[in-house]
């Protein structure tokens, strides 16, 4: 163990059984240096671990400190063998730096840590991470007090591992007068000399550089060492370090000075600078720079390569060409080692010093386009290859491939630049068209339970395990739908991988791919009709979201339900009698709605799953809530919602495309709020909120932001929410590509700037937008927007605008049945023709508010009853009837039980007190 670990220990012995605070040991041990509880575990692990199987000797006494158990004797050495290497020896061979190693500070620091702790620190890590830079930097700056000489031995040139005792020896400046040169040897000449040695470069020659590190450390009290190589010693008594890459900006785009803040950027822009690059650090570029960091996985040495390429080309152009890579990246330092001087000569070095059966696997794995599980390894290997296990360990342990422990299920990745050099070798023997196949076919196995996995699931456990694999679900059906390639799997295996699409919300993905899934079914296989329903499905699901295309999602539910009829598919029934539900409501078509709510409710009647009356109860909530009967809706979304004990262990969310629970409450809400349970509909708006989030599905938390909680937020008066709620919405639906969402979302940030005040501004965005949503804007939820846009253009001194507009929306209104909304739309027109100039008619006003009175009271509208009483009174009032203005405004404010503090209630309540004083 480490000097500092053996201090501690011979603390703990001179205790003799008794309790030795965390406290006092620091100070003994560190004498009065500050130090981190995490440097005193550190320590206590490294004596554990030479312990060995007596490591209960040590005990944790939590929160206070340790104690040693058992017995022991402390005895007197005897004198310390006198070392036999030259008094002229200078104490360091360690080069000066020729550049500021950026990013490794805590790198350095955990190394010295360790240092002190145990005998042998391992840095590993594949090439070009930069274990050399690191160690010779921490050999640079050791810790205070720190007097051992410090040599470097450099073993990268040795072609014969015969040659690494004459090589250490030499360094060390060792003569043995005519001794053979062995580990022993080299061990009594060392003796007790106090000596930090480094040894660089060792892969290639890792067992005799093994042995002779094992016989050092147990001869040679005062040498620790440095072990820099692409895989482990796997000796006693070694500490392996993995170096870790670079931080590098994660993919959602940063502003400039966020991405500067990490070191991969840094180390590019401080790279480019030294060559002599001039590029301005702007958001485009620093955009482009993140990615090449991305791309290059954070490793050094190939950041490097390209930053010295910033000389002549533009950070996006070295984005573009890193598909090419190896033939890009071959800029590194003259004075680099050969291996060290292009990308390609790096992974060769790594390559060549593998075994063929190794290198083979290494190939094989190319062809993985992000984390795989060893059963994928074992199946895109195929037969012959011997124990698969042992060899993907092996590679593991040399740093060609990552792993990660988590849960049942370890997985593995390449990263980026070692997968595409292990795919170039691929290809060039030939070998990629049978391991793209049985990838393939893996994947189809692999999802074949997905849809099954997601109903029994919670969505993040499903999602931890499916969700993995989606890049290379990608890559399978690349190559499948690709010349040589294999349409029939590709079909099948879009349609398994449906799910995954769903649970990720990948809606434009989704519908490209079973489009072309679609084209390219063979029509004469057996099983034709069922892939045509599959893919026709969730075709028609990710149409309804299209900007500009969702007039097509009905025909394709249309053909599922044709195809479910036939097969007798009771589940796709239903799913396509769900989707055409939702298609009518999303264009408008109201009258067509009853019909498929009224044969989804018979097909489910008597079912004994709760879930699908659930559904047939929400089906009906929606409908009779767009068509404006609010009591009876509340009623049915009541039911709906007493079906939610019934979801707990399924979310449906692949089923029915969106998570039920969510979607049900965001209704709940809508409902609630229009009847005027003001409290309790903010109540469910914020606690829909956070579930939501939490759930992790992104067109879910979209309704839940645009159809629940900015809807009501806005509707409170509380436009400081309704921003915040719009503000997730847009970045959500950016983080997520859901455009038409986001294009609802400016137009409501268009709304909610006008009604703040800045009305210019406001009704310039919320136009844009309107423009930008097409026919979409025929929707029932660009119904606010649209309403708000007229009042906006009448405050804008545009009557005759405002006025065609919010005839428009009535008659549309009209002509479908939509009429949740259409009292609120007759009291805005209201308000239009109350605004000065040649459209001025308080006659027709008068007639718009009564007509808004009259649809809010049939519907149990009370919301939509109080703003008409508002915007009433206010006209009886300028009229001089204030007996009739405080009626009218007393009759409805009587009616309502909670919500008092919201805005219009409050603006009521005001107008009421006025009155009464005048």
């Amino acid at each position: 163990m480490g000097g500092r670990a053996f201090e501690i220990l011979a603390e703990l012995a001179q205790a003799e059984g008794d309790l030795v605070t965390k406290n006092d040991l620091t100070e003994r041990v560190w004498r009065g240096v500050f130090v981190e509880e995490s440097a005193l575990r550190v320590h206590i692990a490294a004596i554990r671990k030479a312990f060995g199987p007596d490591r209960d000797m040590l005990a944790t006494e939590v929160g206070r400190g340790y104690r040693l158990l058992g017995g022991w004797q402390i005895r007197q050495t005897d004198a310390p063998l006198q070392s036999a290497a030259s008094e002229l020896l200078r104490s360091t061979n360690i080069p000066n730096a020729s550049f500021d190693l950026i990013g490794r500070a805590a790198a350095i620091a955990h190394v010295w840590e360790l240092l002190s702790a145990y005998r042998v620190v391992s840095l590993v890590g594949p090439g070009g991470i930069g274990k050399t830079s690191l160690a010779l930097q921490a050999a640079r700056t050791p810790p205070a007090g720190f007097a051992a000489d410090r040599l470097l031995v450099e073993l990268a040139s040795l072609p014969d591992p015969k040659l690494v005792c004459s090589a250490v020896a030499s360094m060390l400046g060792i003569k043995l007068e005519g001794e053979e040169i062995s580990p022993e040897s080299i061990a009594r000449a060392i003796g007790a000399r106090p000596l930090l040695l480094i040894l660089d470069n060792c892969e290639h020659v890792v067992d005799t550089v093994a042995q002779m590190a094992n016989t050092i450390v147990s001869r040679c009290p005062e040498t620790s060492i440095v072990v820099t190589s692409r895989e482990a010693l796997r000796i006693d008594g070694e500490q392996v370090y993995r170096v870790p890459p670079l931080g590098v900006p994660p993919e959602p785009r940063l502003r400039p000075d966020g991405a500067s803040a990490y070191t991969a950027v840094e180390l590019f822009m401080t790279r480019a600078k030294a060559l002599g690059s001039s590029f301005s650090p702007d958001e485009e570029n620093l955009g482009a720079v993140a990615a090449i960091c991305r791309r290059l996985d954070g490793i050094p040495l190939a950041i490097e390569f390209a930053a010295a390429r910033a000389v002549m080309l533009s950070p996006a152009k070295i984005a573009a060409l890193l598909d090419d890579r190896f033939k890009f990246l071959t800029t590194g330092r003259r004075t680099a080692l050969p291996r060290q001087q292009t990308l390609r000569a790096t992974l060769d070095w790594s390559y060549d010093l593998l075994p063929e059966t190794e290198a083979r696997i290494l190939r094989q794995l190319g062809i993985f386009a992000g984390e795989f599980l060893l059963d994928g390894v074992i199946a895109v290997v195929g037969d012959g290859m011997g124990d698969v296990t042992d060899q993907l360990a092996n590679l593991v342990a040399k740093s060609l491939v990552l792993a990660e422990i988590r849960g049942d299920h370890p997985s593995y990745r390449l990263l980026d630049t070692t997968r595409a050099y292990a795919l170039e070798k691929l290809r060039a023997r030939g070998e990629f068209p049978d391991a793209a196949r049985r990838q393939a076919r893996y994947y189809c196995g692999l999802f074949a339970n997905a849809e099954a996995d997601s109903e029994v699931k919670p969505q993040s456990e499903w999602l931890a395990f499916y969700g993995r694999h989606i890049d290379n679900v990608r890559s399978s059906l690349d190559w499948a739908f690709a010349p040589g390639g294999d349409a029939r799997i590709g079909v099948a295996l879009t349609a398994a991988a449906v799910p995954l699409w769903v649970q990720l919300s990948l809606l434009a993905e989704c519908r490209e791919r079973t489009e072309l899934a679609l084209s390219n079914l063979d029509e004469s296989a057996a099983n034709a009709p069922r892939l045509r329903m599959q893919l026709s499905a969730a075709r028609g699901w990710s149409l309804m979201y299209c900007v500009g295309r969702a007039r097509e999602a009905g025909p394709a539910w249309a053909v599922t339900l044709q195809l479910a009829e036939q097969l007798g598919d009771r589940d796709y029934l239903l799913r396509s009698l769900w989707g055409l539900c939702i298609d009518q409501f999303n264009n408008g078509e109201f009258r067509q709605v009853p019909g498929f709510v009224d044969r989804f409710t018979d097909v489910v009647a008597g079912s004994s799953n709760s879930v699908d009356r659930m559904m047939a109860e929400r089906l009906l909530a929606t409908k009779l809530h767009y068509l404006g009967d609010q009591w009876l809706a509340h009623r049915h979304i009541d039911r709906a919602l007493s079906h939610l004990a019934d979801l707990t262990a399924k979310p449906q969310v692949t089923r029915f495309r969106f998570d039920l629970r969510a979607s049900a409450y965001c209704f709940q809400a809508r409902i609630l709020w229009l009847l005027g349970f003001a409290d309790q509909a903010l109540s469910v708006v914020e606690r829909n909120v956070e579930e939501g989030r939490a759930s992790g599905h992104a067109l879910t938390f979209c309704s839940v932001l645009g159809q629940g909680a900015c809807f009501v937020a806005f509707l409170a008066g509380d436009l400081a929410a309704a921003e915040r709620y719009c503000t997730m919405l847009i970045e959500h639906t950016e983080r997520h590509p859901i455009r038409l969402w986001n294009v609802w979302a400016r137009a409501f940030r268009g709304v909610v700037m006008a009604r703040g005040g800045d009305l210019a501004t406001g009704l310039s965005l919320l136009r844009k937008a309107l423009a930008l949503a097409g026919e979409a804007r025929f929707l029932p939820r660009f119904l606010l927007p649209l309403g708000e846009l007229a009042g906006c253009l009448g405050e804008a001194g545009e009557v005759s605008q405002g006025l065609a507009t919010v005839d428009e929306a009535l008659a549309r209104c009209e002509a479908r049945d939509e009429l949740w909304y259409a009292a609120e739309l007759w009291r805005i027109k209201g308000e239009l023709l109350l605004h000065p100039g040649e459209y001025r008619s308080v006659a027709g006003a008068e007639q718009a508010f009564e007509k808004a009175f009259e649809v809010a009271r049939g519907q149990g509208a009370l919301f939509w009853e109080l703003r008409t009483a508002i915007s009433l009174a206010r006209l009886w009032t300028s009229q001089s009837r204030p007996a009739d203005a405080r009626q009218v405004l007393d009759s409805v404010y009587g009616k309502f039980t909670e919500g008092f503090e919201i805005a219009d209630l409050k603006r009521a309540r005001a107008m009421m007190a006025k009155l009464s004083s005048s």
